[in-house]
């Protein structure tokens, strides 16, 4: 019985861990908030980063506005149309993703990573910073899949240069996997899987072998799949998809519980 006790007991945390875990920011976003001293612990600023906190008995605040860990963090998946922009908010009144999801029924919602405006495809979001800074870090390497419509004829030579790598004015990528789905007689449709998240980087991975991308779509992030989930419409992940997702992420499959 004590076993079992111990091992349900949430011990205490580095607070920017707490805090990434309760959806506030990425680890590295938490530190920046407690040096600027606008993180308390029990109505003490904290700046050291080497506090801890137990999420049972102390109280943290961010901005004045308590934190707390939820019962279980949310992530979401979203079919985004074309001619929206990958942000929360925008002072030119364009269309955001933020208005195709629930930010006001799950507070702390953030897109993990982004899509071009008129990319379509799965955009995963979360309220687990911690899961986020995971799925996005380069060491992980989380697969994404994307199937893009190419001008020109892509043959298997050009494929084969993507499956090696090409150097980008940020460097070599990493060797992608490449389906020729469609050639000819004008444009190609092809199947792209990279380990990477750089910016736009099948876009112009495609457009250094010669042939821009007319259009790009999503189908995948990691072990999650887009499915026949219509174009603008959201759902909730599985207790699986979860656990795959963490997993995929080098975090604990295990969902997180308070007390």
């Amino acid at each position: 019985m004590t076993d079992n006790v111990a091992e349900e007991r949430i011990v205490p945390m580095r607070l920017q861990k707490f805090l990434a875990r309760a959806g506030v920011a990425s680890r590295r976003g938490s530190e920046n908030l407690m040096t600027a001293g606008r993180v308390c612990v029990n109505g003490v600023v904290a700046t050291e980063l080497g506090t801890k906190v137990d999420p049972r008995v102390d109280t943290v605040t961010v901005d004045g506005r308590e934190v707390r860990l939820a019962d279980g963090a949310v992530t979401l998946m979203l079919h985004k149309p074309a001619g929206f922009i990958t942000t929360m908010s925008d002072p030119h009144g364009r269309p955001i993703v933020a208005d195709l999801v629930p930010c006001d029924r799950y507070p702390g919602l953030f897109p993990v990573g982004r899509l071009d405006f008129d990319t379509t495809g799965l955009l995963l979001f979360s309220t687990d910073g911690e899961l986020g800074n995971g799925l996005l870090h380069p060491r992980k390497h989380v697969d994404k899949t994307y199937e893009a419509l190419l001008d020109g004829v892509m043959d298997e030579r050009d494929a084969q240069r993507l499956r090696d790598g090409v150097v980008l004015d940020d460097g070599l990528t990493l060797p992608a996997h490449v389906d020729i789905l469609r050639a000819g007689p004008k444009d190609s449709r092809v199947s792209i899987t990279i380990h990477e998240g750089r910016k736009r980087q099948v876009k112009r991975m495609c457009g250094f072998v010669g042939h821009p991308v007319l259009a790009l779509h999503r189908r995948s992030f990691g072990p999650i799949e887009l499915g026949d989930l219509s174009e603008g419409s959201w759902r909730l992940l599985d207790a699986h998809e979860e656990a795959a997702l963490r997993q995929a992420a080098g975090l604990d499959a295990q969902r997180r519980r308070l007390g």
